[in-house]
């Protein structure tokens, strides 16, 4: 099987005395940074749909759970088997109305019982039980802002509806706005912190991953600003040696370009 090649490979690369120097050294902690990488070039080959590149990218990211569950196999404590069989029982348990004998309705009700049942799990291994327990800070600061919103808004603390969010984030913009005026450096990180929160709030009400949409702004921007540059290279002049004015120009014509 291709998964055992794979598990075969990783053995060799960290087989002591005869395996790669680099992949030897390397620790749960160490590989931890690569594993997040290769999570977000995944999400850039999905943004981008490039299905070669989707294929290669979930052969990295399956890599580092190869790796990552080596290390533990070698110091004794479970193996890519135990991962898979853990993964496989949870999803089970998760979804009584494929496997079992419930009956869910919508998506919407299946992220209610996916939550209600990852807090009875958290309660049965004698982990904290609060509403906002288990949201991993290491997640995007925007997707954490929506998850733990999403949280709140299991027991009842949330918004009405995207119209009322709205409001919030053009309240947190005038808050922000006065202290911008303060001169005070915290209080205007604070307030843009507050905002930030409530865009996400929105983009959540709004049925938008916050981080997807950030990183589409990002590649358009991106590709707007190439543009701009494109057609200033064939003038042989640089952003830096045009004005404002005419930059705004050029950014307009951009826009209008790659529509």
């Amino acid at each position: 099987m291709s998964i055992e090649r794979l598990r075969a490979i990783m053995a060799a690369l960290r087989e002591p005395g005869r395996g790669c120097p680099w992949d030897l050294e390397q620790t749960w902690a160490t590989i931890a940074p690569h594993t997040l990488e290769e999570a977000y070039e995944l999400a850039d080959a999905i943004e981008r749909g490039d299905p070669a590149q989707v294929r290669d990218e979930l052969g990295d990211l399956l890599f580092q759970v190869v790796f990552q569950s080596r290390i533990a196999e070698e110091q004794g404590l479970f193996d890519f088997d135990a991962v898979a069989t853990a993964i496989s029982d949870k999803l089970e348990r998760r979804h009584p109305h494929v496997f079992g004998s419930a009956t869910i309705g919508s998506a919407a009700e299946q992220t209610a019982a996916w939550e209600q049942h990852k807090a009875a799990e958290r309660l049965a291994a004698g982990t904290p039980a609060g509403t906002l327990d288990g949201v991993t800070l290491g997640l995007p600061a925007l997707t954490r802002a929506a998850k733990l919103g999403r949280r709140a808004a299991a027991v009842r603390f949330d918004w009405n509806g995207a119209a009322d969010v709205l409001g919030k984030v053009q309240e947190e913009c005038g808050e922000l706005q006065g202290a911008m005026g303060s001169g005070d450096q915290s209080h205007v990180t604070e307030e843009l912190g507050d905002l930030l929160f409530s865009v996400a709030q929105l983009a959540r009400h709004l049925g938008t991953d916050p981080e997807a949409a950030l990183r589409a702004a990002n590649a358009k921007f991106e590709r707007r600003f190439r543009r701009m540059e494109s057609i200033l290279a064939a003038q042989g002049r640089t952003p830096r040696e045009v004005g404002q004015d005419e930059l705004e120009a050029l950014w307009a014509r951009a826009k209008q370009e790659l529509r």
